[in-house]
């Protein structure tokens, strides 16, 4: 599948975000959803920061699948979603 970069804005703890595309002449709707995990949410965990996005990639709905994980700041990291293709809503 290609990929298109697109800006969102800044985006709050969880967003989803739905993105209508046309194609070859059939309209999409593909739905987006960005995470931002706070290390102080996982205190058990939070020295160990590959440990928490492994539980939050194993515990997230199934049907849902890992787009992206972002930069990682000292206190989040956002990780990003995409429902995955029975998701899709085929627009007229």
């Amino acid at each position: 599948m290609r990929e298109v970069v697109l800006q969102i804005p800044t985006l709050e703890s969880e967003q989803n975000i739905d993105i209508e595309v046309k194609i070859n002449g059939k309209k999409r709707t593909m739905r987006y959803r960005v995470e931002i995990v706070e290390w102080e949410s996982f205190s058990d965990m939070k020295e160990d920061k590959v440990a928490v996005i492994r539980h939050v990639i194993k515990e997230h709905e199934k049907n849902w699948q890992l787009i992206q994980i972002g930069v990682p700041t000292d206190t989040h990291i956002p990780i990003m979603f995409r429902e995955k293709e029975g998701g899709y809503i085929p627009r007229a």
